[in-house]
């Protein structure tokens, strides 16, 4: 059977070619947003089945074998490793169009060099190959990372965290990619949500500040702030499932804080759940303008649909959607323009989750960039259910027509696999191809010095200025 993978995959010009393998293909992976687990990066956790690879809490791939009609025994279930692989490999020889059968062959190609495309003909020999390679190499979380040329990545983490993994991390003198914890404080944000007076205890704690009201809440942030800050975070990531902007004032935010650790059965209302949500965004994009970081900001998803399968499996097992979010527009202008207003506007990247937003959030962005850098105000890679051969070439054209695509951050892998990183090779060569398109097109001039400059600095540069003081080009 004849190599999917080969060096034209995706690049459809001599143009394209060139720009991929001459600029792209060098540039190191800098990750500045994803999901793997520091403590498994500390551990260096060892990995001994091709099923704990791929499979092993990867909701995409769980979605489509439930979607293809394999039995939850061999996703999530009791079934043997050898079992679950090949029912993945029963299901991916079919799936035509989806993203997922670019990325698993991608991975077996750059990792185990099988050229073939997986298949059930195939899929025991794959299975035997590769569990041979995993009992015989060192496939260890580490390895792995350096192995797929990654400079630097962000994982995901609480602000209770102890950020202890980093730590570790950090003090490896053989490990060279730098690893730095991104500040996720979603259980603060959502006031209305179960648990959130039980999380408070939890922040008091950590932070040893007992908060009793507002002042003792922004007081126990800071100081979580500054432990992030102390072990090199230079990100902050907000998920928000409705963006909601209300005028509000330290009052606002006082009596209704006080309001719900007092009552933490009481509801509130929604103009309450509103303002205070409108002052804590406020709080926390004005301390990460003083402290320099880059604030993020995704939307549009609606998760854990099925209420069944969410009590029997939890979160994160694949039973999100794309939503609208009605008009996002109004309230993130206000926001953003209070903070110009105060000066407190940080350095902002926007993803939605629905790719109709496209070109809502390239206009909107270009209402807030300064003059300070180049693109200031982002518009972050197609995310998650968009992040496939056309959901990327829809984002690229949008940025490009409405906004100033060279000043784009790049690509991230929003992913717990270790494998993930072949997603930046994909989103390059759709991005050598795009360009090379244009160019062969006729609509744009054919400068290789200037179109490397632009790859190079999407792919890299971009996002290496934003932790300049944590990695030298």
């Amino acid at each position: 059977m004849a190599s999917l993978i080969n060096n034209q995959f995706l690049l459809h010009s001599s143009t394209a070619e060139n720009l991929y393998f001459t600029y792209a293909q060098k540039c190191p992976i800098i990750d500045y947003h994803c999901h793997i687990e520091a403590k498994d990066i500390a551990q260096n956790t060892v990995f001994r089945t091709i099923t704990q690879l791929w499979l092993s809490g990867d909701h995409y791939k769980w979605r489509l074998m439930r979607s293809a009609g394999v039995d939850e025994k061999y996703i999530t279930g009791d079934a043997s490793d050898h079992d679950k692989f090949i029912a993945w490999a029963g299901v991916i020889e079919k799936a035509i169009g989806n993203p997922l059968y670019h990325w698993t062959n991608l991975e077996l190609v750059r990792y185990f060099n099988i050229n073939e495309p997986l298949t059930s003909a195939n899929a025991e020999s794959v299975w035997e190959k590769t569990t041979e390679i995993l009992s015989s190499e060192s496939f260890t979380a580490k390895s792995l990372i350096e192995r797929s040329n990654v400079e630097l990545l962000c994982t995901t983490d609480d602000p209770i965290d102890d950020l202890r993994w980093h730590k570790i991390i950090a003090d490896d003198p053989l490990f060279k990619t730098v690893v730095l914890p991104a500040f996720r404080p979603d259980r603060i944000v959502d006031i209305e949500r179960g648990g959130f007076v039980n999380y408070l205890q939890s922040l008091g704690k950590s932070s040893g500040v007992e908060i009793m009201d507002w002042d003792d809440l922004k007081k126990a942030l800071r100081i979580r702030l500054k432990h992030f800050e102390d072990h090199g975070c230079r990100l902050a990531d907000h998920g928000i499932e409705r963006l909601v902007f209300e005028e509000t004032s330290d009052d606002d935010a006082n009596r209704i804080l006080i309001q719900r650790i007092s009552h933490p059965k009481q509801r509130l209302t929604d103009e309450e759940i509103a303002k205070f949500k409108t002052a804590i965004l406020i709080f926390f994009a004005s301390e990460y303008q003083e402290r320099n970081w880059t604030m993020q900001l995704h939307f549009g998803c609606r998760r854990d649909n099925n209420e069944a399968a969410y009590r029997n499996l939890g979160i994160n097992t694949g039973y999100d959607t794309i939503s609208g979010v009605g008009n996002f527009v109004e309230p993130l202008a206000n926001f953003m323009s209070i903070l110009t207003m105060i000066g407190k506007l940080p350095r902002m990247i926007i993803y939605s989750l629905n790719p109709n937003d496209n070109p809502l959030i390239d206009t909107l962005i270009g209402c807030f960039q300064d003059g300070s850098c180049a693109m200031k105000i982002q518009h972050g890679a197609a995310w998650w259910f968009n992040d496939n051969l056309n959901g990327m070439k829809a984002h690229l054209r949008s940025l490009a027509e409405q906004s100033y695509l060279p000043g784009f951050v790049g690509m991230l892998t929003d992913s717990r696999s270790f494998l993930s990183y072949t997603r930046h090779e994909y989103f390059r060569r759709i991005l050598c191809d795009f360009i090379g398109d244009l160019v062969d097109r006729g609509e744009f001039t054919k400068n290789m010095e200037v179109l490397g400059s632009i790859v190079t600095d999407i792919c890299y540069n971009n996002a290496l200025k934003m932790f300049s003081d944590e990695v030298k080009g």
